[in-house]
Protein backbone atom coordinates (compact mmCIF):
# COMPACT_ATOMS: atom_id res chain seq x y z
CA UNK A 1 0.00 0.00 0.00
CA UNK A 2 1.21 3.60 -0.67
CA UNK A 3 0.70 6.97 0.69
CA UNK A 4 -2.76 8.43 0.98
CA UNK A 5 -2.05 11.18 -1.20
CA UNK A 6 -1.11 9.88 -4.93
CA UNK A 7 1.57 12.75 -5.76
CA UNK A 8 2.65 12.99 -9.36
CA UNK A 9 6.05 12.57 -9.41
CA UNK A 10 6.83 15.90 -10.59
CA UNK A 11 4.88 17.85 -8.25
CA UNK A 12 7.49 16.00 -5.49
CA UNK A 13 10.19 18.59 -6.74
CA UNK A 14 12.37 16.56 -9.19
CA UNK A 15 12.08 16.45 -13.24
CA UNK A 16 9.95 13.02 -12.92
CA UNK A 17 10.30 9.78 -14.08
CA UNK A 18 10.45 9.37 -18.06
CA UNK A 19 8.40 6.62 -19.89
CA UNK A 20 10.78 3.61 -21.38
CA UNK A 21 9.54 1.39 -24.18
CA UNK A 22 9.27 -1.77 -22.65
CA UNK A 23 9.75 -3.83 -26.27
CA UNK A 24 13.01 -4.80 -25.15
CA UNK A 25 11.79 -6.63 -22.45
CA UNK A 26 10.90 -10.10 -24.00
CA UNK A 27 14.46 -10.13 -25.31
CA UNK A 28 15.44 -10.36 -21.53
CA UNK A 29 12.62 -12.90 -21.11
CA UNK A 30 10.77 -11.05 -18.95
CA UNK A 31 6.61 -10.20 -19.10
CA UNK A 32 4.99 -7.80 -17.13
CA UNK A 33 1.27 -8.64 -16.13
CA UNK A 34 -0.75 -5.85 -14.71
CA UNK A 35 -3.58 -7.45 -12.05
CA UNK A 36 -6.22 -5.46 -10.46
CA UNK A 37 -6.20 -4.12 -6.90
CA UNK A 38 -9.76 -3.58 -5.04
CA UNK A 39 -8.43 -0.88 -2.96
CA UNK A 40 -7.56 2.65 -4.06
CA UNK A 41 -4.11 3.35 -1.60
CA UNK A 42 -2.51 0.58 -3.93
CA UNK A 43 -2.08 2.73 -6.88
CA UNK A 44 -3.12 1.09 -9.34
CA UNK A 45 -2.84 -2.49 -10.64
CA UNK A 46 -0.09 -4.59 -9.71
CA UNK A 47 2.50 -5.77 -11.34
CA UNK A 48 3.57 -9.57 -11.53
CA UNK A 49 6.54 -10.30 -13.88
CA UNK A 50 7.51 -13.94 -15.29
CA UNK A 51 11.00 -13.99 -15.80
CA UNK A 52 11.92 -16.86 -18.33
CA UNK A 53 13.92 -19.41 -16.76
CA UNK A 54 17.18 -21.08 -18.20
CA UNK A 55 15.72 -24.87 -17.71
CA UNK A 56 12.32 -23.69 -19.93
CA UNK A 57 10.25 -22.93 -16.68
CA UNK A 58 9.85 -19.41 -15.17
CA UNK A 59 9.87 -17.34 -12.51
CA UNK A 60 7.16 -14.88 -10.99
CA UNK A 61 8.33 -11.75 -9.15
CA UNK A 62 5.11 -10.93 -7.37
CA UNK A 63 1.44 -12.78 -7.39
CA UNK A 64 -1.46 -10.30 -7.51
CA UNK A 65 -3.51 -9.80 -4.94
CA UNK A 66 -5.08 -12.93 -3.76
CA UNK A 67 -9.04 -12.10 -5.10
CA UNK A 68 -10.71 -13.98 -8.04
CA UNK A 69 -9.92 -10.94 -10.33
CA UNK A 70 -6.84 -10.67 -9.21
CA UNK A 71 -5.89 -14.64 -9.68
CA UNK A 72 -8.09 -15.05 -12.80
CA UNK A 73 -5.64 -11.61 -14.62
CA UNK A 74 -2.85 -13.15 -13.32
CA UNK A 75 -3.97 -16.91 -15.06
CA UNK A 76 -5.08 -15.20 -18.06
CA UNK A 77 -1.19 -13.29 -18.58
CA UNK A 78 0.42 -16.11 -18.15
CA UNK A 79 -1.57 -18.05 -20.45
CA UNK A 80 -1.34 -15.21 -23.15
CA UNK A 81 2.35 -15.34 -23.17
CA UNK A 82 2.54 -18.85 -23.88
CA UNK A 83 3.58 -19.66 -20.07
CA UNK A 84 2.18 -22.72 -18.36
CA UNK A 85 1.20 -22.88 -14.40
CA UNK A 86 3.24 -26.79 -14.45
CA UNK A 87 6.26 -24.84 -15.47
CA UNK A 88 6.73 -22.35 -12.40
CA UNK A 89 9.81 -22.80 -10.60
CA UNK A 90 9.78 -20.26 -7.94
CA UNK A 91 7.58 -17.18 -6.43
CA UNK A 92 9.83 -14.59 -5.47
CA UNK A 93 7.81 -12.53 -2.76
CA UNK A 94 8.90 -8.51 -3.22
CA UNK A 95 7.30 -7.73 0.16
CA UNK A 96 4.76 -8.65 2.80
CA UNK A 97 1.86 -6.38 0.78
CA UNK A 98 -1.71 -8.52 0.07
CA UNK A 99 -1.31 -7.01 -3.81
CA UNK A 100 2.30 -8.96 -4.14
CA UNK A 101 2.03 -12.18 -2.33
CA UNK A 102 -1.67 -12.64 -2.64
CA UNK A 103 -1.72 -15.72 -4.38
CA UNK A 104 1.40 -17.23 -3.18
CA UNK A 105 -0.23 -20.16 -1.01
CA UNK A 106 -2.38 -21.19 -4.01
CA UNK A 107 0.38 -21.26 -6.89
CA UNK A 108 2.45 -22.59 -4.66
CA UNK A 109 -0.17 -25.63 -3.87
CA UNK A 110 -0.76 -26.07 -7.33
CA UNK A 111 2.74 -26.32 -8.95
CA UNK A 112 4.85 -27.23 -5.97
CA UNK A 113 7.22 -23.57 -7.01
CA UNK A 114 8.48 -22.42 -3.04
CA UNK A 115 7.51 -19.19 -2.17
CA UNK A 116 10.79 -16.88 -1.27
CA UNK A 117 10.80 -14.36 1.04
CA UNK A 118 13.19 -12.02 3.64
CA UNK A 119 12.80 -13.26 6.30
CA UNK A 120 12.05 -9.86 7.76
CA UNK A 121 8.51 -10.11 5.92
CA UNK A 122 8.09 -13.97 6.72
CA UNK A 123 5.66 -13.17 9.79
CA UNK A 124 3.64 -10.66 7.31
CA UNK A 125 3.07 -13.83 4.15
CA UNK A 126 3.01 -16.73 7.40
CA UNK A 127 1.84 -15.18 10.37
CA UNK A 128 0.23 -12.13 12.51
CA UNK A 129 2.19 -9.69 11.23
CA UNK A 130 0.37 -8.28 8.30
CA UNK A 131 -1.05 -4.92 9.20
CA UNK A 132 -4.40 -5.63 9.82
CA UNK A 133 -2.66 -7.90 12.45
CA UNK A 134 -0.66 -4.95 14.20
CA UNK A 135 -3.72 -2.86 14.77
CA UNK A 136 -5.83 -5.50 17.05
CA UNK A 137 -2.39 -6.40 18.57
CA UNK A 138 -0.94 -3.71 19.44
CA UNK A 139 -4.21 -1.45 19.87
CA UNK A 140 -2.61 0.18 23.00
CA UNK A 141 0.67 1.73 20.61
CA UNK A 142 -1.86 3.10 18.65
CA UNK A 143 -3.53 4.92 21.65
CA UNK A 144 -0.27 6.31 22.58
CA UNK A 145 -0.28 7.84 19.20
CA UNK A 146 -3.22 9.54 20.56
CA UNK A 147 -5.70 8.17 18.23
CA UNK A 148 -9.46 8.39 19.59
CA UNK A 149 -11.55 5.00 20.46
CA UNK A 150 -14.08 5.81 18.11
CA UNK A 151 -11.69 6.22 15.13
CA UNK A 152 -9.82 3.15 16.17
CA UNK A 153 -13.19 0.99 15.71
CA UNK A 154 -13.37 2.59 12.60
CA UNK A 155 -9.65 1.57 12.02
CA UNK A 156 -10.29 -2.10 13.38
CA UNK A 157 -13.71 -2.78 11.27
CA UNK A 158 -11.35 -1.54 7.76
CA UNK A 159 -8.79 -4.18 8.97
CA UNK A 160 -10.99 -6.88 9.06
CA UNK A 161 -11.64 -6.65 5.02
CA UNK A 162 -7.99 -7.22 4.43
CA UNK A 163 -8.02 -10.87 5.51
CA UNK A 164 -10.16 -11.93 2.14
CA UNK A 165 -6.99 -10.23 0.28
CA UNK A 166 -4.40 -12.77 0.65
CA UNK A 167 -4.10 -16.46 1.70
CA UNK A 168 -1.39 -17.40 4.75
CA UNK A 169 1.49 -19.11 3.31
CA UNK A 170 2.90 -22.02 5.38
CA UNK A 171 5.76 -21.88 6.21
CA UNK A 172 7.44 -25.06 5.18
CA UNK A 173 6.97 -23.39 1.27
CA UNK A 174 8.99 -20.48 2.19
CA UNK A 175 12.81 -20.04 0.81
CA UNK A 176 14.35 -17.70 2.76
CA UNK A 177 15.60 -14.50 0.20
CA UNK A 178 18.63 -12.67 1.79
CA UNK A 179 20.21 -9.67 0.00
CA UNK A 180 23.58 -10.37 -2.01
CA UNK A 181 21.98 -13.67 -3.75
CA UNK A 182 22.08 -14.10 -6.86
CA UNK A 183 19.86 -15.66 -9.40
CA UNK A 184 20.36 -17.21 -13.24
CA UNK A 185 17.26 -16.36 -15.30
CA UNK A 186 17.81 -17.53 -19.22
CA UNK A 187 19.20 -14.61 -20.18
CA UNK A 188 20.78 -12.01 -17.40
CA UNK A 189 21.50 -12.63 -13.55
CA UNK A 190 20.28 -10.45 -11.04
CA UNK A 191 21.35 -10.07 -7.17
CA UNK A 192 18.79 -9.66 -4.23
CA UNK A 193 18.79 -5.99 -2.70
CA UNK A 194 17.55 -5.95 0.51
CA UNK A 195 16.03 -2.43 0.97
CA UNK A 196 13.90 -2.21 4.16
CA UNK A 197 11.59 0.82 4.22
CA UNK A 198 8.30 0.35 2.81
CA UNK A 199 8.35 -2.95 5.05
CA UNK A 200 11.28 -3.97 6.96
CA UNK A 201 11.99 -6.81 4.25
CA UNK A 202 11.26 -5.78 0.96
CA UNK A 203 13.94 -6.54 -1.79
CA UNK A 204 14.26 -5.28 -5.06
CA UNK A 205 16.00 -7.59 -8.11
CA UNK A 206 19.41 -5.85 -9.90
CA UNK A 207 20.65 -6.56 -12.79
CA UNK A 208 23.83 -4.97 -13.17
CA UNK A 209 25.04 -6.05 -16.74
CA UNK A 210 21.50 -4.66 -18.64
CA UNK A 211 21.21 -1.76 -15.86
CA UNK A 212 17.84 -3.29 -14.82
CA UNK A 213 15.86 -2.67 -11.58
CA UNK A 214 12.80 -4.62 -10.36
CA UNK A 215 12.16 -1.80 -7.83
CA UNK A 216 8.38 -3.12 -7.03
CA UNK A 217 7.28 -0.29 -4.40
CA UNK A 218 10.29 1.13 -3.25
CA UNK A 219 10.52 3.38 -6.62
CA UNK A 220 7.33 4.95 -8.14
CA UNK A 221 6.69 6.78 -11.01
CA UNK A 222 3.37 8.35 -9.94
CA UNK A 223 3.08 8.00 -6.33
CA UNK A 224 5.34 8.13 -3.36
CA UNK A 225 6.16 5.17 -1.44
CA UNK A 226 4.73 5.27 1.78
CA UNK A 227 6.84 3.44 4.66
CA UNK A 228 4.16 1.72 6.91
CA UNK A 229 4.08 2.17 10.69
CA UNK A 230 5.39 -1.45 11.53
CA UNK A 231 5.11 -3.33 15.04
CA UNK A 232 6.34 -6.69 13.55
CA UNK A 233 9.75 -5.91 15.55
CA UNK A 234 7.96 -4.10 18.67
CA UNK A 235 7.23 -1.22 20.06
CA UNK A 236 9.94 0.33 21.98
CA UNK A 237 14.22 0.46 21.17
CA UNK A 238 13.32 -2.86 18.85
CA UNK A 239 10.60 -1.14 16.33
CA UNK A 240 11.40 -0.84 13.23
CA UNK A 241 11.46 2.89 11.60
CA UNK A 242 10.16 2.94 8.30
CA UNK A 243 10.91 6.21 6.52
CA UNK A 244 14.42 6.54 8.84
CA UNK A 245 15.01 3.38 7.02
CA UNK A 246 13.40 4.09 3.75
CA UNK A 247 15.88 6.80 3.27
CA UNK A 248 19.22 4.81 4.01
CA UNK A 249 17.95 2.35 1.31
CA UNK A 250 16.46 4.89 -0.86
CA UNK A 251 20.43 6.63 -0.98
CA UNK A 252 21.88 3.21 -2.03
CA UNK A 253 19.27 2.82 -5.13
CA UNK A 254 19.97 6.47 -5.95
CA UNK A 255 23.77 5.48 -6.48
CA UNK A 256 22.83 2.76 -8.98
CA UNK A 257 23.47 2.97 -12.51
CA UNK A 258 20.41 2.20 -14.25
CA UNK A 259 18.50 2.85 -17.11
CA UNK A 260 15.16 0.96 -16.37
CA UNK A 261 13.47 0.72 -13.53
CA UNK A 262 10.40 -1.94 -13.19
CA UNK A 263 7.84 -0.91 -10.74
CA UNK A 264 5.26 -2.59 -8.73
CA UNK A 265 3.15 -0.50 -10.29
CA UNK A 266 3.00 1.17 -13.37
CA UNK A 267 4.76 1.07 -16.89
CA UNK A 268 8.78 1.13 -16.87
CA UNK A 269 10.87 4.14 -16.27
CA UNK A 270 14.11 5.96 -16.62
CA UNK A 271 15.41 8.73 -14.20
CA UNK A 272 15.39 7.38 -10.94
CA UNK A 273 17.64 9.83 -9.33
CA UNK A 274 15.54 12.97 -10.79
CA UNK A 275 12.95 10.99 -8.88
CA UNK A 276 14.37 10.30 -5.37
CA UNK A 277 15.70 14.02 -5.09
CA UNK A 278 11.88 15.05 -5.95
CA UNK A 279 10.54 12.39 -2.72
CA UNK A 280 13.51 13.37 -0.46
CA UNK A 281 12.32 16.85 -1.24
CA UNK A 282 9.20 16.28 -0.76
CA UNK A 283 9.77 14.80 2.76
CA UNK A 284 11.56 17.90 3.92
CA UNK A 285 9.26 19.81 3.11
CA UNK A 286 6.98 18.09 5.27
CA UNK A 287 9.04 18.32 8.23
CA UNK A 288 9.86 21.54 8.09
CA UNK A 289 6.14 22.24 8.17
CA UNK A 290 5.66 19.58 11.41
CA UNK A 291 8.98 21.42 12.99
CA UNK A 292 7.32 24.75 13.02
CA UNK A 293 4.14 23.66 14.06
CA UNK A 294 5.81 21.74 17.24
CA UNK A 295 7.73 25.13 17.78
CA UNK A 296 4.55 26.65 18.75
CA UNK A 297 3.48 23.59 21.39
CA UNK A 298 4.04 19.48 22.15
CA UNK A 299 1.46 17.63 19.91
CA UNK A 300 0.57 13.93 19.55
CA UNK A 301 0.63 12.01 16.40
CA UNK A 302 -2.74 12.26 15.46
CA UNK A 303 -3.27 15.44 15.90
CA UNK A 304 -0.69 15.93 13.35
CA UNK A 305 -2.11 14.28 10.96
CA UNK A 306 -4.62 17.02 11.03
CA UNK A 307 -1.55 19.59 9.49
CA UNK A 308 -0.28 17.33 6.92
CA UNK A 309 -4.26 16.13 6.03
CA UNK A 310 -6.30 18.46 6.11
CA UNK A 311 -9.20 16.33 4.93
CA UNK A 312 -8.95 13.61 7.67
CA UNK A 313 -10.18 10.52 6.18
CA UNK A 314 -10.98 7.64 9.48
CA UNK A 315 -10.42 4.76 6.78
CA UNK A 316 -6.81 5.73 5.93
CA UNK A 317 -6.11 6.53 9.16
CA UNK A 318 -3.60 3.76 9.04
CA UNK A 319 -1.37 5.57 6.11
CA UNK A 320 -1.77 9.22 7.57
CA UNK A 321 -0.80 8.14 11.06
CA UNK A 322 2.18 5.93 9.05
CA UNK A 323 3.08 9.39 7.25
CA UNK A 324 3.58 11.51 10.23
CA UNK A 325 5.19 9.08 12.28
CA UNK A 326 7.47 8.58 9.76
CA UNK A 327 8.59 12.04 9.20
CA UNK A 328 8.93 12.63 13.06
CA UNK A 329 11.62 9.73 13.71
CA UNK A 330 13.10 10.97 10.73
CA UNK A 331 13.52 14.47 13.18
CA UNK A 332 13.74 12.28 15.90
CA UNK A 333 16.64 10.50 14.53
CA UNK A 334 18.68 13.75 14.00
CA UNK A 335 17.74 15.19 17.17
CA UNK A 336 15.34 18.06 16.00
CA UNK A 337 12.58 16.52 18.18
CA UNK A 338 12.33 15.31 21.49
CA UNK A 339 9.34 12.42 22.52
CA UNK A 340 7.75 12.71 26.24
CA UNK A 341 4.78 10.17 27.08
CA UNK A 342 2.90 11.95 29.14
CA UNK A 343 0.38 9.63 31.03
CA UNK A 344 1.03 7.40 28.59
CA UNK A 345 0.48 9.38 25.47
CA UNK A 346 3.07 10.15 23.24
CA UNK A 347 3.75 14.23 22.45
CA UNK A 348 6.29 15.66 20.53
CA UNK A 349 8.10 18.87 20.35
CA UNK A 350 11.40 21.05 19.09
CA UNK A 351 14.61 20.50 20.99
Amino acid sequence: MLTPVAAPAASLGGEGAVPVDESFLSGLGVHRIATPVPFLEAGGPANVYAIEEADGGFCLFDCAVGTEQGLAALRSGLAARGFELQNLRRIVVSHGHVDHYGNAQTLSEETGAKVWVHRSDVDKVCGEGRWNKQIERHLDYFRKLGVPEQVLDTMLAGAAKASSYARQVDLERVVELVGGQRFAFRHFEAEVLHLPGHTPGLVCLHAPAQQLLFADDHVLARVSPNPLLDLSQGEGDTKFKALVAYVESARRVHALELKCVLPGHGEAFSGHRALLDGLMNFYRLRQERLLKRLSESRATVYEMVKLLFPRVDAGRTYLMLSEVLGNLEVLEAQGRLTRFDEGGVFRFATT
